[in-house]
């Protein structure tokens, strides 16, 4: 069947940043988080990663639009996320996604809330994960993940689209987290080429849609601690 197609959507300021270097991540104006939540009805599932969870601690429902809640998977390696989170409060169906080195007794507590698979022996085989969500019957992700996350996926030849809203900002901050981190590329050739499909205005916003046409450089993916 393949893998589902992977829509990656973000807000973030002028200045590249997701996030304030004290960690706040509110970005959306008002009529961006109505686009949010009306793009997450016509998904089959979320996607985020445990630094999202861990940050944010989001529900990943649909309350601001019509539709039904999509499956939230939350990408956690070794399963640092808290037995709290609201993605385990039982109001959607949650499947989190493992490292052969995440502690037993803590997997064994998670699946008490949520679907658990081991997915890779150091850190979550992303592939893989695509793999079975498409033989789930998976059809559409949406990629609501952190600076980490996004590069693993992008990096890997994962995501199909790019939306990025642009919130008329500029917060700075050498620690604030930017919409993709890693390791990154050494050549700016070497970069993810995208190809621009369209621009609107969403409330004060600038919302920018691309179709990702490739991945150029060669990286080696490398254990996370974000995961």
């Amino acid at each position: 069947m393949g893998r589902p197609y992977v829509i990656m959507n973000a807000a973030m300021t002028l200045d590249g940043k997701i996030a304030t270097r004290e960690g706040d991540s509110r970005i959306s104006c008002p009529e961006d988080l109505d686009r949010l939540h009306r793009l997450r009805a016509r998904v089959d599932a979320i996607l985020v990663g445990a630094g999202t969870v861990l940050s944010d601690d989001p529900s990943l429902t649909v309350r601001r639009a019509r539709g039904r809640n999509p499956l939230r998977v939350v990408v956690d390696g070794r399963a640092r996320i808290p037995l709290t989170a609201r993605v385990l409060d039982g109001s959607s169906k949650t499947l989190v996604a493992v490292s052969r080195r995440a502690p037993r007794r803590k997997v064994e507590e998670l699946r008490k809330r949520a679907e658990v698979l081991e997915m890779g022996g150091g850190e979550v085989d992303l592939p893989r994960l695509l793999e079975e969500l498409g033989r789930r019957g998976v059809r559409r992700v949406l990629l609501e993940g952190g600076s980490t996350l996004n590069w693993h996926m992008l990096s890997l030849g994962l995501v199909d689209e790019v939306r990025v809203a642009i919130s008329p900002r500029i917060v700075g901050g050498e620690g604030a987290k930017t919409l993709v981190g890693g390791k990154g590329f050494g050549r700016v050739e070497e970069g993810i080429e995208l190809e621009l499909r369209r621009v609107s205005r969403v409330g004060r916003d600038l919302l920018l849609l691309y179709r990702v046409k490739g991945v150029r450089g060669k990286v080696k993916r490398a254990p996370s601690k974000g995961e």
